[in-house]
C-alpha cells in the first residue's frame, strides 16, 4: 500500500466547527483575509471556497440570508451575475486558467453543500487539471496555498477595476 502524507489536513481535522450560517456570519466580522473574503459589493460578496475543487475556486453570495434562487431580488441577482464577470475577469489575469465552471448547487441532493444559503460557484479548469490522483487515489491535488491564491486574487480584482 502507497502512502499519501497529507499532514496540512489535521488543522482542519482538529479545529472546531462553524456553527451557523458562514456567508451570513463571515462578512460581519471584518477579517476578510482570514475568512477569504475577496470583494464586497452591495448586496453580495466574493469568497473562496476553503476546500476548492481547484485552484481560485470562489463562491459569490447574497449578504441576505436566501435559501431559493428565486427568492433573490433583482438588485442581488445583478449584483451575482456582474461579480460573476469580474471574478472571471480577474481568474484570467492571475491564473490564465483555460476555462471554468460557473454552477448553483439548489438543495442538498443536487450538492449544496451549504443548501439554506444561495450561492454561485466559479470553478477555473486548465487543460490536463484531472489526473490519476482523484480516479486511482480519491485524492485530488491543489498546487497553491489559498493565502497565496488569495493574494493574487486581490491583486488582480484590483487591476481589473481600474480598467
Amino acid at each position: 500500500m502507497k502512502i499519501l502524507w497529507a499532514p496540512w489536513r489535521i488543522e482542519y481535522i482538529r479545529s472546531p466547527k462553524h456553527e451557523g450560517c458562514i456567508f451570513c456570519d463571515f462578512p460581519k466580522e471584518n477579517r476578510d483575509r482570514e475568512r477569504l473574503i475577496l470583494y464586497r459589493g452591495k448586496h453580495s460578496f466574493v469568497i473562496m471556497n476553503n476546500y476548492p475543487y481547484n485552484p481560485g475556486h470562489v463562491m459569490i453570495a447574497p449578504y441576505r440570508h436566501v435559501g431559493k434562487w428565486e427568492d433573490l431580488t433583482d438588485e442581488e441577482l445583478l449584483e451575482i451575475m456582474k461579480l460573476s464577470q469580474l471574478m472571471i475577469r480577474a481568474l484570467k489575469k492571475a491564473m490564465n486558467p483555460d476555462g471554468f465552471n460557473l454552477g448553483v448547487n439548489l438543495g442538498r441532493v443536487a450538492g449544496a453543500g451549504i443548501d439554506d444559503h444561495v450561492h454561485l460557484h466559479i470553478v477555473p479548469r486548465w487543460n490536463g487539471d484531472t489526473n490519476f490522483m482523484p480516479v486511482i487515489a480519491d485524492t485530488k491535488v491543489i498546487p497553491e496555498s489559498l493565502q497565496e491564491a488569495y493574494d493574487e486574487l486581490k491583486k488582480a480584482i484590483e487591476e481589473v477595476l481600474k480598467e
